[in-house]
């Protein structure tokens, strides 16, 4: 029997379309973000499209916890309920909702998934079939305060023991000015998957890091690792607060944003908001791929790709295929990334010099995305929620000072062949 959205305490609302004549209207149900900015431009968009089609939109608003959106999804799909239409998807989530999602390619023309980015078409692809269509990229980037730099002549950090110690000296001599409130580095700390995404950019960074290679071979527990989870982990009420072990994207931004921070890791939505009217730091802001773990490392940023995707039990395939098309598509892309600061997928948009003009960091975003890592799913399939929470908690107990980085890696290393002999990658 279908789960009713409102016994799982969601919010919905409903946005009408003008109804041509002689047209029997289809309602839509779609999974909106419950952050100001998201919310805001999903109900823009998908109102226009209403408008322009004469169907009707049922927006859902999701848990703000973005752990409890795939839980949900799994629910309301192993029910077959018919009020999920829409869906939006992490990068990480078509291998494990395969079952559920509709193949794209049976509406969609392989000219129009090619003006996509390449990996992100990839990134949705699972055995053949493409589950979703890609929205908008992500990757995680460092946010810095450049008029700090410059007051205090240091460089951009290109390696976190750069940060690390421009970090160190701005704070104290800012504390020293009356700010003690300022700290040096705001990061996502708490044990959740943004934490994943921050420890797979650590390990990435580094000559030859990784925590699963592309064979499935589990090579978390490497020299430069353990070195790397050492620096991290000394940024802890050093450079960055003790509260930081439960900061999420939202909780580092408002730090920084309030003026209390130098460097920032975090998404790209965050430069908009970073440069909004109301933002104490506004023109304040500079932006610029993450650092590596030594000079020798590269920059690696994880790779975050937003996704539409549609249910198989949707009473209207065809039409939600049709909103997730207009949603992804240039008009909505550029007017996504002109007003919320979304990287588009469509490369294309990124020689537009609207899009240039309101969004500057785009063409730090573009070169970012070369130096992409990814977690560890593709390679995982259904376990990579296990493997995932195998992951932050073990890390995350050394970044609280409960165990030493080397013992918590040996620990990883054994937790995740277990996993992978049961799942026999």
């Amino acid at each position: 029997m279908p789960t009713p959205l409102r016994s799982l305490g969601l919010a919905t609302s409903i946005v009408l379309g003008t109804l041509p004549a002689v047209t029997v209207a289809a309602e839509v149900t779609v999974f909106c973000s419950s952050s100001g900015v998201e919310l805001q431009l999903c109900r823009e968009g998908t109102s226009s499209w209403a408008e322009k089609t004469g169907n009707t939109v049922n927006v859902v608003t999701l848990p703000a916890g973005w752990d409890d959106v795939l839980p949900l999804y799994q629910q309301l799909l192993a029910s077959k309920s018919t009020d999920v239409d829409v869906l939006i998807l992490d990068t990480i989530w078509p291998g494990a909702l395969k079952d559920h999602l509709v193949d794209m390619r049976e509406y969609v023309s392989n000219e129009e998934l090619g003006q996509h980015f390449k990996a992100a078409v990839d990134g949705t692809t699972v055995n053949g079939k493409v589950l979703s269509i890609p929205w908008y990229m992500d990757t995680g980037l460092l946010f810095y305060r450049k008029d700090l730099l410059e007051k205090y002549e240091q460089p951009i950090p290109t390696t976190y023991m750069e940060l690390t110690q421009s970090a160190e000296m701005i704070q104290a001599a800012e504390r020293k000015q009356g700010n003690q409130d300022f700290w040096g580095y705001v990061w996502q700390g708490r044990p959740y998957e943004g934490l994943t995404c921050n420890i797979a950019e650590w390990f990435g960074s580094t000559r030859n890091g990784s925590i699963v290679s592309d064979k499935g071979d589990i090579t978390v527990n490497s020299p430069d690792n353990v070195e790397v989870l050492k620096v991290a982990s000394s940024w802890v009420n050093n450079i960055s607060p003790p509260g930081v072990l439960n900061y999420d994207e939202e909780s580092s931004r408002g730090v920084f944003q309030n003026g209390n921070a130098l460097f920032m890791r975090n998404w790209a939505y965050a430069w908009n908001l970073a440069n909004s009217d109301s933002s104490v730091i506004k023109d304040k802001v500079g932006v610029v791929s993450l650092p590596k773990a030594t000079p020798d490392g590269k920059n690696a940023g994880c790779y975050g790709t937003a996704l539409l995707g549609v249910s198989k039990y949707s009473s209207n395939p065809e039409i939600a295929v049709d909103l997730v098309q207009y949603l992804t598509g240039p008009e909505e892309q550029k007017r996504r990334a002109i007003e919320g600061g979304y990287s588009p997928t469509l490369p294309a948009l990124y020689q537009d010099k609207e899009i240039i003009a309101a969004n500057p960091f785009l063409s730090h975003v573009e070169q970012a995305f070369e130096n992409v890592v990814a977690r560890p799913s593709q390679i995982a399939g259904d376990q990579y929620s296990r493997v995932s929470y195998t992951i932050w908690s073990d890390v995350h107990a050394a970044l609280a000072g409960n165990t030493d980085p080397q013992a918590a890696l040996t620990k990883l290393e054994r937790e995740l062949e277990r996993v992978k002999r049961r799942a026999r990658w």
